[in-house]
């Protein structure tokens, strides 16, 4: 059982599917990939069940695995805007497989 559960540990496409555990991280990064970069209220209209807290800490999450870039605005009023990184902008191809696969069979 040992080896399976290395297999598991290693492969690309188990990596990739634990990167977007949690209910929220694919819809965040689909809503972002559709913008340059999105304030967080805009998400929190572009995703409205999520409660504040837990888009916070989506955020939170994906811009510590890297996918998400948090950038501040030290203006008046401040702001804070989030965008993709270039390896989550990458992703595009897989959203549009999905539409297509979407179109196709649902």
């Amino acid at each position: 059982m040992k080896d399976v559960n290395y297999q598991l540990d290693e492969c690309p496409v188990q990596k990739t599917l634990n990167l977007f555990q949690g209910k929220w991280n694919l819809r965040i990064i689909y809503e972002l990939s559709k913008h340059e970069s999105m304030r967080f209220g805009e998400l929190k209209k572009a995703v409205p069940d999520i409660s504040n807290t837990v888009l916070t800490s989506t955020l939170k999450a994906l811009e510590n695995q890297g996918l998400v870039l948090r950038q501040q605005f030290n203006e008046v009023p401040p702001h804070v805007e989030y965008s993709l990184t270039e390896s989550a902008k990458a992703l595009d191809k897989v959203f549009q497989t999905m539409r297509e696969w979407g179109n196709r069979y649902l």
